[in-house]
């Protein structure tokens, strides 16, 4: 049996984590620690920065926004598949190794409402491609490819697959948004490759 996603996404959909009590807003969950900020924020301030960045910088903006998002992704990844959550709810039906592994993560993506994605190909080591029906830069105004975050999760998930072990393995792989619903495509699409 391989990872049923539709199984991990029901059992973990329901789960409540427990919200930040403390003046910080700072709570711990997936081996890291993690803030709730509201998701208009995020949108509208990486937006806000791009239309604010002159031709010349915008290329410098989104380098910026897709980095910062990656190392999050990458840390908050790596607490993911080390977790008692996933353990519990996706390691019973890992397989087939880090291919399910990867299935497993992007179940545990869409079930905490990150973005509706999933693999549609992986060639292990070397190359992924995921889709996303809904992820929250697809809200934003219409325009170029901006989906920081899938394109940050399906990157970090190679990177903690296939990169060197854990925090030696950022930067092994590349991500290219080649669709996007903020580009008018019916889904976000996202290839990862081996630098």
């Amino acid at each position: 049996m391989t990872v049923q996603r539709t199984g991990v996404v029901k059992a973990l959909a329901d789960i409540k984590l427990q919200l930040p009590t403390e003046e910080t807003g700072l709570h711990h969950a997936f081996n890291v620690t993690l803030t709730q900020i509201p998701e208009t924020f995020c949108l509208n301030f990486g937006q806000h920065l791009l239309n604010k960045a002159s031709d010349a910088e915008k290329a410098k903006v989104k380098d910026a926004l897709e980095n910062c998002t990656y190392e999050c992704a990458y840390h908050v990844t790596q607490g993911i598949v080390t977790s008692d959550l996933y353990e519990a709810h996706v390691k019973p039906m890992v397989t087939e190794g880090k291919k399910d592994m990867m299935r497993g993560a992007f179940a545990v993506f869409t079930a905490f409402g990150w973005a509706k994605s999933g693999i549609v190909q992986i060639k292990e080591g070397e190359r992924l491609v995921a889709r996303a029906m809904n992820y929250p830069e697809a809200q934003g105004e219409p325009g170029e490819p901006r989906a920081f975050m899938m394109n940050a999760i399906s990157r970090a998930a190679m990177d903690i697959a296939y990169g060197a072990e854990y925090p030696n393995g950022m930067n092994t792989f590349a991500c290219e948004q080649t669709q996007g619903i903020e580009c008018g495509n019916p889904y976000g699409e996202f290839v990862v490759t081996k630098k």
